[in-house]
């Protein structure tokens, strides 16, 4: 199976962009809101925000009324903490949401090699180093940001943060069997 190739239909058309290059997830396996929002490096209410006004919505499972907790995959973390890295930079969430769209829309096949540029007003999306030589040439390119490099990022905090969970854990159960002793 080479990289172009996929299994099946994706479950949402605008989820192309997410999946390239990154394991296929269970359906029953994401993220809760609060570890999300850690691993992103955003508040809770700028998540729930999101999601509410459909920037970002979980796409393992949403809320679906009082008390139901939405579960983020590990793509739809990446893109929280891309949208806070532009945010970081200056530009609109209005701007932002203008990008993911467009993101989505080009079906982008290789995050890893995937460049956002922005003069400070536009992000651009950048596939290759002669477009963000041009951009940088014309006078545009302000900033970049290496999908890659965040992509990475993320994989290393969530990870770290699995690691602290089982710690804890073993840390509790250890302090039962002694109690219990």
């Amino acid at each position: 199976m080479t990289a172009g190739d996929t299994v099946g239909e994706p479950r949402f058309a605008n989820e192309l962009l997410f999946t390239d290059g990154l394991p296929e997830m269970d359906d029953d396996t994401g993220y809760r809101g609060a570890v999300a929002a850690r691993a992103a490096g955003i508040t809770y209410r700028q998540l729930d925000y999101w999601a509410r006004t459909e920037l970002v919505v979980p796409t393992v499972r949403g809320a679906s009324g009082s008390g139901s907790q939405r579960l983020y995959g590990f793509r739809d973390i990446l893109v929280l903490k891309l949208v806070k890295r532009l945010l970081d930079t200056g530009i609109s969430l209005q701007q932002i949401r203008t990008a993911v769209d467009q993101l989505r829309a080009a079906g982008i096949r290789d995050l890893a090699g995937t460049t956002l540029m922005s003069d400070g007003a536009s992000v651009y999306l950048c596939t290759s180093n002669d477009e963000v030589i041009d951009l940088v040439s014309r006078g545009q390119g302000v900033f970049g940001i290496a999908v890659g490099k965040v992509l990475r990022e993320v994989e290393s905090t969530l990870v770290d943060f699995e690691a602290a969970s089982a710690d804890t854990v073993d840390e509790l159960a250890a302090r039962r069997a002694a109690r219990t002793a």
